[in-house]
């Protein structure tokens, strides 16, 4: 018996190397715990400081146990280790509860792992449910309890865990939900993280603030079982949760500003922009394009809609909407797509016009014309003879286009009057080109139309304020506004397209008692439906229409379009 016993822990110790050899061949050195890597990350934040969106792996500083509020390991103990501080490496009580759970599925379920096992599975394995992790994990477990004090592995596990959001590490979290270094958490704030790492994506207060805040409320509850805080605590905490309204559709704009921010960064920094985003007005035009697309827009066969809202003295973007709500992070109409101007392009020829001498109260005739084959007509039947050029943009007709357009230099001129206000898309070299028929932008032609309601200054649509890449000023090159028209020709055309609104094609985008002044337009066939105007120096735009090129049931510029436009101006201040 002492023979085989002997024979026994040899060969039971030679199995044991072997089995330790092969769970160790192929771990990661231990020595690289600390050494993070990542994607570089991209903050933005709106114009009032609060982060709307993150890119990349964002991580913030290094946070030390005596550098947060008590309760901010306190409520992580409680909630994912409660006799942290009482076992070793491993918790033999929460062990055994996981592999009774384990061996009733004949599968691993739970996995009773403590902050050091977490911290030894995040750092160096993966988060396949297999037993040859877990025994590699405890492996790593045991290496840490070597090399790291029980305080320092806690700061490591608030430090490199994942919270959701691209945030990495509890100042990271911090700073992307609630906008504050983790060194001036709240309480309830610490619960609403602490619970997060059990489900980033399904616990995040910005995607599912009903199942954040029951998931605080379970960590609150595991603080006062804990002895960490009181019942009244917890009930005041749990009583002050609340989280800022999301951005429904921020994600437009989120990623136009993105690719400018990427354009002027170095590569591999970590970066944070401050962006034109007004978020409270973004929420306006969410919800007013929300109701326009489950109703109007329904029922008139028109299935996208994009919107620009923008600054007209410097060319901020406030607010985009680039499509349906679904297809947020996809195509951008407001950026991307180019369609049939139709009536939206006949400002570029007044303008011209004004500047070969033309006035708006000069006379026009808007009767039957001919060029060559082309045999333009107005919208509607009949024809008004000579009426006065405010009155032509006004109803929008188009004879009277064709005919202003040779007066003020035929094509050319019109076209390099567009190129002067920030039209870059090919147009056509022909006559046509004065009713619209260039395939266009929705966001340059909201810059070309600010020209108009600033005094005549060509701007440049941007997103981006400020940016620092690694706490470094980068400078952006965001142009700085230039004359480009005479500042009386710009009064005329804002005058002529006041009328528009006031007793023209677009009555539909009145404000009672407050200027308003814009120009409709309609594609042939109702493909394309236009209105584009400005209120109190804020330059809207709104296009609708098909992808497919579908026509609608009967939607011109002055009617659904217009109507949008009203809706979303109404909250502009001022209005």
């Amino acid at each position: 018996m002492f023979k085989w016993a002997i024979y026994t822990a040899v060969w039971g110790s030679v199995a044991g190397g072997l089995l330790l050899l092969s769970l160790a061949w192929d771990l990661p050195p231990p020595s690289t715990a600390l050494r993070a890597v990542r994607r570089p990350s991209l903050t933005l934040v709106d114009d009032r400081g609060t982060t709307f969106a993150t890119f990349g792996d964002l991580v913030g500083a290094p946070m030390r146990l005596s550098q947060l509020p008590a309760y901010v390991p306190q409520a992580v103990v409680a909630v994912e280790d409660r006799r942290y501080w009482e076992h070793g490496a491993i918790d033999p009580i929460g062990i055994l509860r996981a592999m009774a759970v384990d061996l009733w599925h004949m599968r691993i379920v739970q996995g009773g792992s403590t902050i050091a096992q977490q911290v030894a599975k995040n750092l160096f394995l993966t988060n396949a449910r297999t037993w040859r992790r877990k025994a590699q994990e405890l492996l790593l477990t045991f290496w840490l309890e070597q090399h790291f004090t029980r305080r320092e592995i806690l700061e490591i596990w608030l430090n490199r865990v994942y919270y959701g959001a691209g945030a990495w590490g509890i100042d990271a979290a911090a700073r992307a939900y609630f906008g504050v270094s983790a060194r001036h958490l709240s309480l309830w704030q610490a619960a609403v993280l602490a619970g997060l790492p059990r489900a980033p994506s399904y616990f995040s207060p910005k995607t599912n603030p009903r199942a954040a805040a029951d998931r605080a409320r379970v960590v609150l509850a595991a603080m006062v079982r804990s002895h960490y805080i009181t019942p009244a605590q917890a009930r005041r905490a749990a009583l002050s949760i609340v989280f800022p309204p999301p951005t429904d559709s921020a994600g437009w704009f989120a990623d136009w500003a993105v690719e400018q921010a990427r354009r002027a960064l170095p590569q591999g920094t970590d970066a944070t922009a401050m962006t034109t985003l007004d978020a409270p007005l973004q929420r306006v035009v969410d919800h007013a394009v929300a109701a326009y697309l489950a109703g109007p827009a329904r029922a008139a066969h028109a299935s996208e809609v994009a919107v620009v809202v923008m600054d007209a003295a410097t060319g901020a973007v406030r607010a985009m909407v680039g499509g349906r709500p679904d297809q947020i992070g996809g195509y951008n109409r407001a950026v991307m797509a180019r369609r049939q101007a139709g009536s939206t392009f006949k400002p570029f020829v007044w303008l011209a016009a004004l500047e070969a001498g033309v006035r708006p109260g000069s006379m026009v005739l808007d009767a039957p014309i001919r060029r060559g084959t082309w045999h333009p007509h107005d919208f509607e039947p009949t024809y008004r003879g000579e009426v006065t050029v405010e009155t032509a943009l006004a109803q929008s007709l188009n004879t009277a286009a064709v005919r202003l357009e040779r007066r003020a230099g035929g094509p050319p001129k019109v076209i390099a009057v567009a190129r002067s206000l920030g039209i870059t898309d090919k147009l056509p070299n022909d006559a046509t080109v004065a009713l619209g028929t260039g395939s266009v932008g929705l966001m340059e032609m909201c810059g070309a139309y600010a020209a108009f309601f600033n005094g005549g200054y060509r701007v440049v649509p941007h997103a981006l304020r400020t940016l620092t890449a690694d706490g470094k000023p980068v400078r952006l090159a965001n142009d700085t506004p230039r004359r480009a028209i005479n500042p009386n020709l710009a009064a005329m055309m804002v005058r002529m397209m006041a009328a528009v609104v006031s007793r023209g094609t677009a009555r539909a985008a009145a404000i009672p008692g407050v200027v308003v002044a814009g120009k409709t337009g309609t594609s042939e066939g109702f493909r394309d439906a236009w209105f584009i105007g400005a209120v109190n120096g804020t330059v809207i735009g709104v296009w609708t229409g098909n992808d497919n090129n579908a026509p609608m049931k009967g939607v011109v510029g002055g009617s659904l379009p217009a109507q949008l436009f009203h809706q979303i101006a109404i909250a502009i201040p001022g209005t």
